[in-house]
């Protein structure tokens, strides 16, 4: 491993305790996730550690098997002179182990509220008198430990924030890592770069190297059978994988039946491109097959993973016949991917599952994941060093369970005709539009409802499609494009007129959360 400068982020669950490293990397520091009850001897192994942040949390730190952190790590981080962060749940956690108190009170903070500045000492060094924060909780902490003082409050939390000056322990009960918080940004680095001393030492150029390295080590000689579909993420990790294994590496592309328009094509002619070996196989009956009469989006999904997997596994065993034995399945996952599997912590609620991190159980192949790490803009900036067109680094993401995902129950041939005709006419105008290079997703939903409409004076009774267009940095957060009344309109006028089926076509505007980006 380089040498490097590490914040450790401690995952009590939270939805954005991923967010909190990634604002970390945008510092240019390295940043890793790990398990809340981590122990001090595991930390010892990891080079360089400068500070720790216990992330957020669903959990009441006084609830029975609420997870907690002990003692000892307070002792080995003040001997080995390692500052602490707590935010939301990890503010609550630090007084409630250290003596302090903690309650949940009737009146809970949700959303925008007004930090009043105590003390603009290190932590909110630069910050104003009053600040606008973002707020998550149903807990107070009452009462502090010995040692501590409190450095901000607002008019429902009367220790908003705390410090220990001596031991380096810092606390906030709002979430600095979302945009919300207007001078959230402004904290972490105070943190990082000011209390922990960090300098700049993270860079895609130093990662690219130690990625190779990585693969080296585990991968050795050994041949690796690589799952391709054309994004970003595979193609990436595919060309890492291939600058290490050469001609040990054979990608394979899977045409489930659930792509999109000319897309099967367009993978292969790019990959060719790259002077990558890609070997088509046509699965759309397998797949389709195994989802007739499927409706629950879990089981959706988890019969295309194993139905992934069997298919690699099938296609390994041709090949070992004619060139040796496969024992790597390589695959593009990515920390989001990870995080919506609650793949990072026990404590995490499981929001959906993703073929490349739900495998399932008596795989043969084991699994080399070179971008495990990393987020999706980083993912971008490895491909972009790596020179990749920026035709791949900025193609949207693409669900692994393909269209199914975007069809509200059942899968049927006559269902996906509808959709792939009604999300190529989106394609087209988002592409013509000004919001071409803005968007993170913009793609169409079929849904398992009709309404009644009029076409040619005739009653008609036909489908509805939902667009769906976000804007987004990592996918960990997402709000709604608000794009043009012009281009709605001609996306819906389009689709009305050139999809047979379809009558009536809606904008879906949440955000996530609450919602997720996809709709299954």
């Amino acid at each position: 491993m380089l040498n490097r400068e590490t914040i450790i982020v401690l995952d009590f669950g939270g939805q954005y305790t991923h967010l909190i490293s990634r604002r970390i990397r945008e510092l240019g520091v390295y940043s890793e996730i790990q398990t809340y009850n981590i122990p001090p001897a595991e930390l010892e192994k990891i080079p360089d550690i400068k500070g720790i942040i216990f992330s957020g949390g669903p959990n009441s730190v006084y609830e029975r098997n609420s997870p907690i952190v002990s003692k000892e790590l307070f002792t080995w981080c003040k001997r080995s002179k390692v500052p602490i962060l707590g935010i939301c749940y990890g503010h609550q956690l630090i007084p409630y182990i250290l003596g302090g108190n903690v309650k949940r009170l009737d009146r809970r903070e949700f959303g925008k509220t007004v930090l009043h500045v105590e003390n603009k000492e290190d932590l909110f060094q630069g910050l104003n008198d009053n600040e606008i924060v973002w707020m998550s909780h149903g807990d107070q902490v009452l009462e502090l430990p010995p040692g501590f003082e409190k450095i901000g409050y607002t008019d429902n939390c009367p220790i908003a924030a705390y410090r220990n000056i001596n031991d380096r322990i810092y606390g906030v009960q709002f979430h600095i890592e979302v945009r919300h918080t207007e001078k959230g940004y402004k904290i972490l680095e105070n943190f990082v770069r000011g209390i922990c001393g960090c300098k700049t030492s993270w860079e895609m150029e130093n990662w690219i190297e130690e990625a190779i390295q990585n693969i080296r080590k585990r991968v050795g000689g050994a041949k690796v059978i690589m799952a391709v579909s054309g994004g970003v993420d595979s193609t990436v990790a595919a060309v890492l994988l291939h600058r290490v294994v050469g001609k040990n590496l054979y990608c394979i592309f899977v045409d489930n039946g659930l792509l999109r328009k000319k897309e099967a094509e367009e993978v292969i002619s790019g990959f060719k491109r790259l002077n990558l070996p890609i070997h088509f196989v046509d699965a759309g009956e397998i797949f389709l097959g195994r989802l007739e009469g499927v409706a629950d989006p879990e089981e959706k999904r988890r019969i295309i993973a194993e139905t992934f997997i069997r298919i690699f596994e099938k296609k390994a065993k041709e090949l070992e016949n004619t060139w040796g034995k496969i024992e790597y399945l390589g695959q593009g996952t990515i920390y989001p991917d990870r995080v919506e599997s609650a793949a990072t912590s026990k404590t995490a609620v499981r929001i959906k599952s993703h073929h490349n991190v739900t495998l399932p159980e008596g795989m043969t192949l084991k699994l080399v994941e070179p971008l495990a790490s990393l987020y999706k803009d980083e993912v971008r900036k490895v491909g972009k060093a790596l020179g990749l067109s920026d035709d791949v680094i900025w193609r949207q993401p693409f669900p692994g369970p393909s269209l199914a995902v975007r069809i509200i129950g059942e899968v049927t041939e006559e269902k996906l005709s509808i959709l792939r005709e009604a999300d190529t006419i989106i394609q087209e105008e988002i592409q013509k539009s000004s919001f071409r290079n803005r968007l993170w997703q913009s793609f169409a939903v079929l849904l398992p409802v009709k309404s009644v409409g009029v076409m040619g004076d005739a009653r008609t009774y036909e489908n509805v499609i939902a667009v769906r267009a976000v804007e987004s940095e990592d996918a960990m957060t997402a709000n709604f494009a608000k794009l043009d009344w012009d281009i709605l309109e001609r996306i819906a006028s389009r689709i009305v007129n050139e999809v047979k089926g379809i009558n009536r076509v809606v904008y879906d505007i949440t955000n996530k959360p609450p919602s997720t980006v996809e709709w299954e």
